[in-house]
């Protein structure tokens, strides 16, 4: 898998455009609200130190994946029986530091080699919903029920995806979901060219040494830009809202919180990161916790700018099926979640 394909696209966001966006925030918090510069930088940096033992872990264990060259072999599970790939690209897709777009070279390459759709869909669906920084991030932001919930979820639904895409296997799409267009030959051979020899021990190598601390440092930068204005933003919505003013849409007892939840956070494009205070901010004034869930899970499986990559390369109907599994699955986990939550 060539190194292009993992970091995610924010984290090439200059660091000058974050502190414009605290800066407005700030700014416009200061003119409407009596909020003080320094109160927001202070609970900004609170929420940093308050994370900062969970996700420095998780940042280092997604380095280290990189650097090792482990991701270079995710490929080769697919090749294995439909049933046998499904599971394990679920599997790996959920503990991989790859996110919705980031995936696209690896999955346009895949299908191009000719491995099977089912295996591949598996894969797609459980990538963009956690992974091991995100894992520590949700953990110090929402708790340890929602960390371990995201990766379950994630899990299945790569499994419900995989199993139902291997049901259609008999269509004629399914052989060849791929368009024919310049783009998607451009991508094909992106993460499938050359093998990467497997290696634990990166601090005994110059070049996955510097590969290893490259992307710790884009994984540092991506989660810094992320949570910076997203604090800021916690900070002002909890200035703004009324204690219990979402119960109405979002709270335990109202039927129409998680579908409500799954059809904002789909078509939104809110960063995994950005969204998590955000999140909790929203459970501190009534979101249920199926309701945060089914947020989270739809707004990381399909944002619209993830939506808008695909499009090029998938066929419409494969693409149809994707956008299907995805906002169904998410709801179905959105209430799993809900219901083991209340037991």
């Amino acid at each position: 898998m060539s190194d292009q394909s993992h970091p995610k696209p924010k984290a090439t966001i200059s660091m000058g455009a974050v502190f414009t966006v605290v800066i407005l925030l700030t700014a416009a918090s200061a003119l409407i609200w009596p909020v003080t510069v320094g109160e927001m930088v202070k609970f900004i940096l609170i929420g940093f130190v308050v994370i900062a033992p969970l996700v420095i872990p998780g940042i280092l264990l997604a380095a280290w994946i990189i650097a090792s060259g482990a991701d270079a072999h995710i490929a080769k599970v697919f090749e294995k029986r439909i049933a046998i790939a499904v599971l394990s690209a679920s599997a790996i897709g959920a503990i991989t530091p790859v996110c919705g777009v980031t995936v696209l070279p690896l999955m346009a390459g895949l299908l191009a080699a000719g491995v099977p759709l089912a295996p591949v869909m598996a894969f797609w669906l459980s990538s963009p919903v956690t992974d091991p920084a995100m894992l520590a991030t949700t953990a110090a932001t929402l708790g340890l029920s929602f960390a371990v919930g995201k990766t379950v979820i994630a899990f299945g639904l790569g499994i419900w995806g995989g199993a139902v895409t291997g049901l259609l296997s008999s269509r004629g799409w399914y052989q060849n979901p791929l368009r024919e267009n310049r783009f998607v030959g451009q991508l094909s051979c992106g993460s499938t060219c050359g093998p990467v020899s497997f290696r634990a021990a990166v601090w005994a190598d110059d070049e996955r040494r510097a590969k290893f601390f490259n992307q710790a440092k884009a994984t540092t930068r991506l989660i810094v830009i992320c949570l910076v204005p997203a604090f800021a933003a916690e900070f002002l919505l909890n200035a703004v809202l009324e204690p219990e003013a979402l119960t109405v849409w979002l709270g335990r007892d109202t039927w129409i919180a998680i579908p409500l939840s799954v059809t904002v956070g789909a078509p939104a494009y809110i960063d995994g990161y950005a969204a998590l205070p955000l999140t909790r901010s929203l459970m501190d004034h009534g979101m249920s916790p199926g309701a945060a869930m089914g947020f989270l899970v739809s707004g990381g499986v399909v944002s619209i700018w993830g939506a808008m990559a695909i499009f090029p390369v998938l066929r419409v109907k494969p693409f149809l099926l994707y956008l299907g599994l995805a906002v169904i699955g998410s709801t179905i986990a959105a209430y799993s979640f809900e219901y083991v939550m209340t037991l």
